[in-house]
C-alpha cells in the first residue's frame, strides 16, 4: 500500500508538473505578447483544458494529506508563506481568465493579472522544489527554519530556473497549437528558453559542488541516475533539430521527456525520503488500515482523471480557431 501511494503521489506531482507547466508557460509568454489578436490566439490555446490541469495538484494534496499526513503537516509548516502566495497566484490567473472577456476599458489589468499570477505561481513552485533539494532546517524531526528559512539564493534560482522551463514548455504548446505570428513567435522564442534552461542547470550543478548539498552524495551512489540526464540530453537534441526543420508537433513532446527526466532524477535521488534527508516514506505512511480505505477511491477515481485528461486532449488536439471569446 505504501509504494502504492507513493507511485500514485509521483505521477500526480509529474501530471500537474508537465500539464499545468503547459498553461503557466503559455501565461508566462501571455505578458510578453502585443495585440488582442494574439493574446486571444494564446488563451484559445488552453482554454479547453488548463481547469483539468489544475485538478492534478488537488490529487497530489490529498493523496499527500490523506497517505502522507507527517509530511503534509511538515512541508505546510515549513512552506506555509509560499504556499499561501502560491494559490493566491493560481486564483488571480484563474479568475483574470474569465473576467478580461467581460470589459475592453480595463481588459489591461486583467491581462496583466493573467500573466502575473501564472509568474507568481510558477516562481513559488520553483523556490520550494529548490528549498528542499538544498535542504530544510530541522530539530529533532521538526521545522525550525523560521517563516522564511526557505528563502535562499538557491531558491531563489530554482524559481528562475523554473519560469523558464515552464516558459519553455509553454511555447512548444503554441507551435503545436497556433498558426502565423503566434506559432512563429513562439518558434523565435523557443532556443532563447532552451538556452536559458541550459545556463541554469549549470548553474545549479555549479552551486551543488561549490556548497557540497548532500543530493550530490546520491550520484555518487547510485551512477543509474546519469540516464535521466543522456534521456535528457537526446530529447534536447531531438528538439533542436525539431526547431530547425520547423517541426509543430516534435518540440512539445520533447521539451515534456526533460521534464519527466528532470523529475526521474530528483524523485529517485531523494528516495526512500519524502523529505530529504530527514522523513523517509515508510516514517511518513498513514497506517495500513487508512491506506486500504483510500485504495479502493483511488483505484476507481485516478483511472478516470487518466480518462477525461487524455479523451480532453485527443478532443481538443487540432490547432485553434481565433475567436472573440474563448467559450
Amino acid at each position: 500500500m505504501i509504494m502504492f501511494w507513493a507511485s500514485l503521489l509521483a505521477i500526480s506531482i509529474l501530471l500537474y508538473v508537465v500539464l499545468d507547466g503547459i498553461d503557466l508557460g503559455v501565461g508566462l509568454l501571455f505578458g510578453l505578447a502585443n495585440g488582442e489578436a494574439r493574446r486571444g490566439a494564446m488563451l484559445s490555446a488552453v482554454a479547453p483544458i488548463w481547469d483539468g490541469n489544475e485538478t492534478w495538484l488537488v490529487v497530489a494534496a490529498v493523496v499527500l494529506w490523506g497517505a502522507f499526513p507527517l509530511v503534509y503537516a511538515t512541508l505546510l509548516s515549513a512552506f506555509y508563506l509560499p504556499v499561501i502566495a502560491m494559490l493566491l497566484g493560481l486564483i488571480l490567473r484563474g479568475v483574470a481568465f474569465e473576467f478580461r472577456y467581460k470589459t475592453e476599458r480595463l481588459r489591461w489589468i486583467w491581462d496583466l493579472s493573467f500573466a502575473g499570477g501564472s509568474l507568481i505561481a510558477t516562481f513559488i513552485q520553483g523556490m520550494m522544489v529548490g528549498a528542499l533539494v538544498e535542504g530544510l532546517q530541522f530539530t529533532n524531526g521538526e521545522y525550525s527554519g523560521g517563516e522564511v528559512g526557505w528563502l535562499t539564493p538557491f531558491a531563489v534560482l530554482c524559481g528562475i530556473g523554473l519560469c523558464l522551463g515552464y516558459a519553455l514548455l509553454g511555447a512548444c504548446w503554441l507551435v503545436r497549437k497556433c498558426d502565423a505570428d503566434v506559432r512563429d513567435t513562439a518558434r523565435r522564442q523557443i532556443p532563447m528558453l532552451a538556452a536559458g534552461v541550459l545556463a541554469f542547470l549549470v548553474l545549479v550543478f555549479a552551486y551543488a559542488l561549490v556548497e557540497h548539498l548532500p543530493i550530490l552524495h546520491r550520484w555518487i551512489d547510485r551512477p543509474y541516475l546519469f540516464v535521466f540526464p543522456a534521456i535528457g540530453a537526446v530529447a534536447a537534441t531531438v528538439l533542436a533539430l525539431s526547431v530547425l526543420n520547423r517541426n509543430d508537433y516534435r518540440p512539445l513532446y520533447m521539451v515534456a521527456l526533460i521534464f519527466v527526466s528532470a523529475f526521474g532524477t530528483l524523485a529517485l535521488s531523494f528516495w526512500p525520503y519524502m523529505i530529504p534527508f530527514v522523513i523517509t516514506v515508510e516514517e511518513a505512511a498513514a497506517p495500513q488500515s487508512s491506506l486500504m480505505f483510500m485504495f479502493w477511491g483511488g483505484v476507481v477515481v485516478f483511472p478516470l482523471m487518466l480518462l477525461y485528461t487524455v479523451i480532453s486532449y485527443g478532443v481538443f488536439r487540432g490547432k485553434v480557431v481565433p475567436t472573440a471569446g474563448h467559450r
